[in-house]
C-alpha cells in the first residue's frame, strides 16, 4: 500500500507545495509549526492571510 502512496504523489505531486508557518498557540504562548499542502498558484495567498 505504501508504494501506491508514493507512486500517487509522484505523479500529480508536482502542483503542491508544502507550506510551513510559525503560530503562536493560544493555551502555552509558544511557536509551534503548522504544515500544510498548498496548490502552487494559492501559495502568496496562503501565507498573506493570518
Amino acid at each position: 500500500m505504501a508504494k501506491k502512496v508514493v507512486a500517487t504523489l509522484q505523479s500529480g505531486g508536482k502542483d503542491w507545495a508544502k507550506v510551513l508557518r510559525m503560530v503562536k498557540s493560544p493555551k502555552t504562548g509558544a511557536y509551534i509549526f503548522s504544515e500544510e499542502m498548498v496548490p502552487n498558484d494559492k501559495v502568496k495567498e496562503y501565507l498573506a492571510k493570518k
